[in-house]
């Protein structure tokens, strides 16, 4: 399959499940997937267990980016045994980090927060891979390329970012602020462009009251942003520049969070400038040192139908 083409079918799958998300999912029907009853109580009344659209595009989120990570990684001729066993190990810094860290910023047990998992995969990532490279790769013979291996993860959580807002849209978290609460110009930007919630049970309508309201619609800006920046970004990937693919989907994402923080309504932290905005740079300016610390001595082949078959 040809470079162009790849990108066109990768932009409509992604683009086609995007539109039906941001049409659909604010609605207060598109919170719950399903129940599973748990037990019967003595007045014929069921206690059952809540199965949320949230999770369900999570997890679909979550495969969509692994099968990028895959596919990329699959293309530059990386073993799939170091490519899992990467992961594995990442899985094991990022999900733990991601309740740590909203707990110590957020000050509360049940959050967890993505912006902290990334930024903790980014300040560890260069290290595992090369840590791998000493290991298995010494002794099995094979070598990973730190940025090589770094973009391909990066341009996976781009896409599973972009595609993950569909899941705060289902559940009404990390919200925008109301156009009520905003400038007149501001108002007059988003009076077409907006999203509104329904549902007592979506979290913008507990937390906040903000159920009804217009809000600027932060999650549906950032999903096409995300998806924008994944696209270009496995395009620089599969030409052969992995390197600028990695520097400019960390840019773009980490940038973007900075800036769309100043138009979100949930709680991010006491400060203006939040701890999430200030891991946001970090992790820009910590990548970039990275690629320094790490050049690539060995130029890797790349061959997008290797990766697909």
């Amino acid at each position: 399959m040809s470079l162009t083409l790849f990108i066109i079918v990768l932009a409509i799958i992604i683009f086609a499940v995007l539109g039906w998300g941001f049409m659909t999912l604010p609605k207060e029907r598109w919170q719950m997937v399903a129940a599973l009853p748990l037990r019967k109580s003595g007045k014929g009344e069921w206690k059952g267990l809540n199965l949320t659209w949230y999770g369900l595009l999570s997890a679909n989120a979550y495969t969509f980016g692994v099968a990028i990570a895959i596919v990329l990684a699959a293309s530059a001729q990386v073993p799939i045994p170091a490519l899992v066993l990467i992961t594995l190990l990442l899985l094991g810094v990022t999900i733990p980090s991601s309740k740590i860290i909203a707990r110590i910023v957020e000050k509360k047990k049940g959050t967890l927060t993505v912006g902290g998992a990334v930024f903790a995969g980014a300040v560890t990532a260069p290290w595992l891979i090369a840590m791998v490279n000493q290991t298995l790769g010494n002794t099995y013979g094979f070598y990973v390329p730190v940025a090589v291996m770094m973009a391909c993860v990066s341009i996976a959580y781009t896409f599973g970012e972009s595609l993950g807002r569909l899941a705060c849209l289902s559940f009404g978290c990390c919200y925008g602020k109301p156009l009520c609460q905003c400038s007149s110009r501001t108002q007059k930007i988003f009076s077409r462009f907006n999203v509104v919630f329904t549902g007592k049970t979506k979290k913008v309508a507990y937390a906040s009251g903000l159920d009804g309201e217009k809000m600027i619609p932060i999650q549906i800006i950032t999903a096409v942003i995300y998806a924008v920046a994944g696209l270009f970004g496995t395009w620089l990937f599969l030409d052969g520049m992995a390197g600028l693919a990695l520097m400019e989907t960390m840019l773009v994402t980490q940038v973007w969070r900075v800036v769309s923080e100043f138009y979100r309504a949930d709680y991010r932290g006491d400060s203006k400038f939040s701890m999430y905005q200030i891991m946001a740079l970090a992790a820009i300016a910590y990548i970039a040192i990275m690629l320094v610390i790490f050049p690539e001595t060995r130029e890797a082949v790349i061959v997008l139908d290797t990766g697909l078959n």
